[in-house]
């Protein structure tokens, strides 16, 4: 097979078959799904289990975007990965666009054009910018996607629908299992940047998303127990240093937010999270510095200081926040 397809089956998942025979049909490339079930309730995935071009993998409990994605990438053999959001309906030429990008010396991650699937002429991402103090979200929602037709380089490749060599996958330890969802495709695309290696949007490669971002008290413990984990183990500790009194005045701030939204016991959480697996943190950060090969200084251009207010709302006074956070990450770029 050139390309395995992993795709992860949780809960009700109306697009799944779909989903699966949108990737079979794929043209230019001979691919192989395989689909792991964390706990799909609806529908049944036995007329999967013999459904030729397809491995079905039951691990018995959810383990996760990260580790359903990690355990569907072992279960293969195919010299390139792609990893579809089971939502994300794959145009036929769209994996073997993925594909030859991915193959590339140069590249890590091939990220596709993700498109919302209620009106795939406008973009669902592009590519996921990512704030230097962590979050991320998705680059360009909502413009045409004829407005960004040129491939390029992108800070964060989306997980919804991306592809990579196996030497690249293998060599990164593929996603981070500890963070178990969100953040992970951010965290995985910087660490490929540290690499050496370059994260790229696939313009060419047109998949279709039945895009909805939920918020819930779950999703806000993972994002930030995620975004901090990821700060913390890919800066450099001068530049954590550095960046210190943004950091801590930020928290102060999404603590306030956290209060004020209801969700303050989720975002304490995981501090305590991160508190429990102290030494789990300290030894992943020891393993991702060892092995860059890019400094933070190189990679300083990638990372933004600016929220992008239309996803990501900011308070009344939102506008001199983002100035002045840009003036503080200049003068620290500056100091790199």
């Amino acid at each position: 097979m050139d390309v395995g397809a992993i795709v992860l089956a949780y809960g009700d998942q109306p697009y799944l078959v779909e989903v699966v025979d949108r990737i079979l049909a794929s043209t230019g490339v001979d691919v192989e799904v395989v689909v792991v079930d964390n706990g799909c309730t609806s529908p049944s995935l036995d007329p999967l289990r013999h459904r030729p071009g397809v491995l079905l993998l039951s691990p018995g409990t959810n383990t996760g975007f990260t580790g359903g994605c990690n355990l569907g990438a072992a279960a293969t053999s195919a010299p390139v990965l792609a990893f579809v959001n089971s939502d994300a309906l794959v145009e036929p030429d769209a994996l073997a666009a993925l594909a030859e990008v991915a193959r590339r010396p140069s590249v890590g991650l091939a990220s596709a054009s993700l498109r919302l699937a209620s009106d795939p002429t406008l973009l669902n991402t592009s590519g996921n910018p990512v704030h230097v103090l962590g979050l991320s979200w998705a680059g360009h929602l909502g413009e045409p996607a004829a407005d960004h037709a040129v491939e390029g380089p992108i800070t964060s490749a989306t997980g919804a629908a991306v592809a990579a060599r196996r030497e690249v996958w293998d060599a990164l330890g593929g996603f981070t299992t500890e963070f178990f969802a969100y953040c992970e495709d951010a965290d995985l695309s910087l660490r490929c940047w540290q690499q050496g290696w370059d994260v790229v949007y696939v313009p060419t490669a047109v998949v279709a998303h039945h895009y909805e971002f939920g918020r819930n008290t779950a999703k806000f413990y993972l994002l930030e127990r995620n975004r901090l984990a990821m700060v913390l183990s890919l800066w450099s500790r001068r530049t954590l240093l550095l960046l210190a009194p943004v950091l801590v005045a930020f928290e102060l701030a999404m603590l306030a937010v956290a209060a004020a939204g209801g969700w303050l016991p989720a975002k304490l959480r995981g501090y305590r999270w991160l508190l429990g697996h102290r030494r789990w943190l300290r030894d992943h950060r020891r393993d991702v510095q060892s092995v860059r090969r890019r400094s933070d200084r190189e990679l300083a251009h990638l990372l933004t200081a600016r929220f992008d207010q239309s996803v990501l709302p900011l308070p009344v006074g939102g506008g001199l926040l983002n100035a002045a956070m840009a003036g503080y990450w200049s003068v620290v770029r500056r100091l790199l």
